[in-house]
């Protein structure tokens, strides 16, 4: 480990140690939002990150409490650090494509790079950022240190920059004190957007008939943010079907046909440029069926499917919101996302390499560990039932059925429903 390595991790090791209660937004940050821009590359064994630009706009919509605390390690965390204190001010963790592709095919063949951003609250005075990734053992595989001045003159301001269209749909409070998610519309023209706000409706309707959003939808803003894009729709590329459209999403990520993403976050940002958001839902403008929901990263589903288009929306925000995982299986594949000597940071999988800190406390006590299938009490009945994050065997989720394994589930299980509990009242509370 160089010297600059060892800081990097002797910083984050002193950060982690610090009580959330200790840090007051007022004292800290401004009521401004910096948005830092990342590449994060490599290929399946190697990763770089390299810091690619700053810039900043009038207003913070996040959290101004649990400021230097985490409701979910994620896949990789960004934190701020006091350099004269080592403290920890504030602290955000995430997942990305990057990560996912480098369990890929292609990974083992080819260097690529990947666009991230991230926003948090703009400090008062100078700090180190440290961006850190894990691996599927849940180490830390990458991590980088930078200083943040916020008298910087290259930080450039957005705070003039024409805003996107957007509109509340449903506003519930003061968006400071609210979960700002925003709702985008991508592969739409100027006369559908009373089809995509329609959808807005419809989306946000589909997610309070689940709790425990039922319960808590007063504590959610929902906005509508409506850039045109020059062609209709989202680009299929094993259809031949290549488009100009706001976002440049596209199926086929990975090479997987229902995988729709899109690769230009910065794109995404600049579009949301001065609206006050925490959290996206991309509604795209196709029959395809197909989307996909990263935490703390974004949800994009297609927003024209007849069949299972509500259900999906529903599902994706499970993984960008509440940071759930799949509870579905394709089979044996030999590079597991969830290795059996590593207990996943997904509140609703297990390995039981440690699974007192998972759902154990809901479990009845004649309740055999692993559980087997009985047909009966499919969505309510807590146990341990081998087969989920995309493995046959090793890995299990908490119920037979689940909104997070089939569309056809109308609702979360009350393992999932207190992940998605608890990430709310991490924000508003």
């Amino acid at each position: 480990m160089t010297r600059r390595q060892f800081a990097v991790f002797n910083i984050l090791a002193i950060s982690l140690c610090v009580n959330a209660a200790s840090v007051d937004f007022d004292t800290s940050f401004s009521d401004s939002t910096l948005r830092i821009d990342y590449i994060f590359s490599g290929t399946n064994n190697a990763q770089h990150i390299a810091l690619d630009q700053l810039s900043k706009t009038a207003g913070w919509y996040g959290r101004r409490h649990n400021l230097s605390s985490l409701p979910l390690e994620g896949n990789g965390q960004l934190t701020i650090v006091d350099p004269e204190t080592g403290d920890t001010l504030y602290r955000h963790s995430f997942s990305t494509l990057f990560q996912e592709w480098q369990e890929t095919e292609e990974a083992r063949h080819v260097e690529k790079s990947f666009e991230n951003t991230f926003i948090v609250p703009l400090p008062r005075k100078p700090v180190n950022a440290i961006v850190q990734l894990v691996d599927t053992h849940r180490r830390v595989s990458s991590s980088m240190l930078h200083r943040i001045d916020p008298a910087d003159i290259l930080i450039k301001d957005r705070s003039r920059e024409q805003q996107t269209p957007w509109r509340y749909i449903r506003k519930s409070g003061d968006p400071r004190e609210r979960i700002d998610v925003a709702f985008i519309a991508e592969g739409f023209a100027e006369d559908e957007m009373d089809y995509f706000l329609a959808m807005c409706d419809s989306s946000i309707a589909a997610l309070a008939e689940h709790e425990p959003f039922h319960s808590l939808i007063d504590r959610f803003n929902f906005i509508a943010v409506t850039p045109v894009s020059r062609d209709n729709g989202v680009s299929i590329p094993h259809k031949g079907l290549w488009y100009d459209t706001a976002l440049a999403s596209s199926f086929d990520t990975f090479y997987s046909n229902r995988y729709l993403t899109t690769l230009h976050i910065k794109r995404l940002y600049d579009v949301m440029t001065g609206i006050p958001f925490e959290h996206f839902i991309i509604l795209a403008n196709t029959p395809e069926y197909g989307g996909g929901g990263i935490y703390n990263f974004y949800n994009l589903a297609s927003a024209r499917t007849n069949r299972y288009k509500l259900e999906v929306i529903v599902h994706e925000f499970g993984h960008s919101f509440g940071g759930l995982g799949d509870e579905y299986a394709y089979g044996d594949d030999p590079e597991t996302h969830y290795p059996a000597d590593t207990e996943p940071w997904e509140p609703n999988l297990t390995t039981l390499h440690d699974f007192n800190s998972k759902w154990a406390d809901l479990i009845k006590h004649d309740t055999p560990i692993p559980t087997q299938p009985d047909g009966r009490d499919l969505t309510t009945k807590v146990g341990v039932y081998e087969g989920a994050g995309y493995q046959s065997k090793g890995v299990y989720r908490p119920v037979q059925e689940c909104r997070m394994k089939v569309n056809e589930v109308p609702e979360f299980c009350p393992v999932c429903q207190r992940a998605i509990t608890n990430i709310i009242k991490f924000y508003t509370e």
